[in-house]
């Protein structure tokens, strides 16, 4: 029992940084329509950036932690500009392509500029397991889950009651409605950009103090898509809670295939074969909206 405790406590943490990731996918996708598959790659390139400012310019890691999200933020603009805006009035699929060609472009760079080896973050927590409910718990997982909680706590208000968010979810419903308000419809795709990557680079930092860094982790967004599908790509709080699915899933059913089955590697499966059953009964996630179109 104190096995399958311990991968449901991993699989939160792990599930928490899904969510994250999650709401970069959904917070695009309600601005613009569109889904970015170069968030795996701007997870990665933000964990980068933090740790070679932490490692390399020897920068206190809170310095280099405010630091990544600025640089996150100024890339999230340089994309939406240079890259996307020019996509304007062009077939979704066209400009779809152009984040899978952006995420091949990244994840090349960062070969090219740090290599292909793991990279491990010096400790920023203490290393001393906390005792929960009898169970040892990293001190980074709790601060890992704990953080991914605010944050979630804290974009669910901006959208709810500051003007940008306000602004942000009338663009997602109308955005012809929302231009004739008086609302500038390219500064909220900038805006969206810009948060998007600043979460995945919040998610990647928060990985790599866990697990190290490689030029694999762009495949995080791979991983994370079934948990966008699975809570509904217009959904914060569908994302937030198929992060926590997944990741709990994962490691619950990887642990129980190599503990009954001798089998390993089926979490990267369980995730995909539980959104199969999911979308056969609820087609939209579980919490997307419907659409229905009237001809």
């Amino acid at each position: 029992m104190d096995y399958y405790l311990q991968l449901l406590v991993s699989g939160l943490v792990i599930g928490s940084i899904y969510s994250l990731v999650a709401l970069g996918f959904v917070i695009i996708y309600k601005a613009t329509k569109v889904v970015n598959f170069a968030q795996g790659e701007l997870v990665m390139v933000g964990a980068y950036i933090c740790f070679s400012l932490t490692v390399q310019a020897k920068l206190p890691f809170l310095a280099a932690f405010f630091l990544t999200l600025a640089f996150s933020f100024i890339l999230g603009i340089a994309i939406e500009r240079l890259i996307l805006r020019p996509m304007i009035g062009e077939p979704i699929i066209s400009v779809i392509m152009v984040t899978i060609g952006l995420s091949s472009v990244l994840k090349s760079l960062v070969q090219l500029f740090w290599g292909t080896q793991i990279q491990v973050f010096p400790p920023v927590l203490p290393q001393e397991p906390v005792m929960i409910a009898g169970l040892p718990v990293a001190p980074v997982y709790l601060a890992a889950f704990a953080l991914s909680i605010i944050l979630f706590l804290i974009f669910s208000a901006f959208f709810k009651y500051s003007r940008l968010g306000i602004a942000m979810r009338a663009t997602a419903f109308d955005q012809q409605a929302a231009a004739s308000m008086g609302i500038g419809i390219k500064n909220i795709f900038a805006l969206s950009w810009c948060i998007a990557a600043m979460v995945s680079s919040i998610g990647g930092v928060i990985l790599g103090n866990i697990n190290g860094i490689n030029a694999q982790l762009g495949h995080l967004g791979l991983k994370v898509f079934p948990a966008v599908i699975l809570g509904g790509l217009d959904s914060l709080l569908g994302a937030a809670l198929g992060g926590l699915i997944i990741g709990v899933l994962e490691n619950v059913c990887d642990g129980a295939a190599k503990e009954f089955l001798g089998l390993g590697g089926f979490k990267d499966v369980a995730a995909f074969l539980f959104l199969v059953i999911i979308l056969m009964i609820k087609p939209y996630g579980l919490f997307g909206a419907r659409e229905i179109e009237r001809v």
